[in-house]
C-alpha cells in the first residue's frame, strides 16, 4: 500500500510541473524561450498555492472575521482582526498577506515568504507569532513553499493595517483568544 501511494504521489508531482493549456489553440508552440513555458509553469504553481492555502487554512489566521464565524471574504487573506493573547509574551494578529506594499506582502519576493512560512523568521530576521505554525510548516517542501507565496503574490492587494504585535501589558482593540491553562479557567 505504501509503494502505491508513493508512485500516486510522485504522479500527481510530475503532472503538476508538465505546462499546461493557457487558452491558445495552439498551446504546443509555447516553449520556455517564448516565455509561454515559464508564464504555464507560474500558472501552474500559484493554482497549487491556492489549494494549499485553502487547505491548511490561512484564512482562519488571516482574514477578518473567520475566528467569530463571519468572514470578510473582501479582504481575504488581509490580516485579522482578532488577536491571540499569550500570557508573558502579548498579543499577536494575522498579518496581512496580501501584495500590498504598504500594509501586507507587497514588497517581499517569492522567496523571503517561503521562508517566512517555513522558518517563521521575516525579512528582516524577525520571528513570527508563536501562533503561526512555522515548526510544523518547516517540513513543507520548498516547492509548496514557494508555491503558497506565488499565490499570495497574484492576489489583489488591500490595504488593511492589522494590529500588533503587542507586548503583555499593552490593550489591544477588537477580540481577543486568549490561551489559559485549564486550572485558570472560570
Amino acid at each position: 500500500m505504501r509503494k502505491l501511494i508513493f508512485a500516486i504521489t510522485a504522479v500527481a508531482t510530475l503532472d503538476f510541473a508538465a505546462p499546461v493549456h493557457a487558452g491558445t489553440s495552439d498551446c504546443n508552440k509555447c516553449t520556455a524561450a517564448d516565455g509561454m513555458g515559464v508564464a504555464h509553469a507560474a500558472d501552474r504553481l500559484a493554482e497549487r498555492g491556492r489549494y494549499l492555502v485553502s487547505i491548511i487554512p490561512c484564512t482562519d489566521c488571516h482574514t477578518p472575521g473567520t475566528l467569530y464565524g463571519k468572514p470578510d471574504m473582501t479582504k481575504y487573506l488581509a490580516g485579522s482582526d482578532t488577536g491571540f493573547f499569550i500570557p508573558n509574551l502579548g498579543f499577536f494578529y494575522g498579518a496581512n498577506l496580501t501584495p500590498d506594499d504598504e500594509t501586507g506582502l507587497g514588497k517581499w519576493t517569492v522567496e523571503q515568504i517561503a521562508q517566512a512560512i517555513t522558518d517563521g523568521v521575516d525579512p528582516t530576521g524577525r520571528k513570527l507569532a508563536p501562533n503561526m505554525p512555522s515548526e510544523v510548516f518547516h517540513h513543507m517542501t520548498k516547492d509548496d513553499a514557494l508555491a503558497i507565496a506565488t499565490y499570495l503574490k497574484t492576489l489583489p492587494p488591500v490595504h488593511n493595517k492589522t494590529t500588533g504585535p503587542l507586548g503583555p501589558t499593552q490593550k489591544p482593540t477588537g477580540y481577543v483568544l486568549q490561551v489559559r491553562p485549564v486550572s485558570n479557567l472560570p
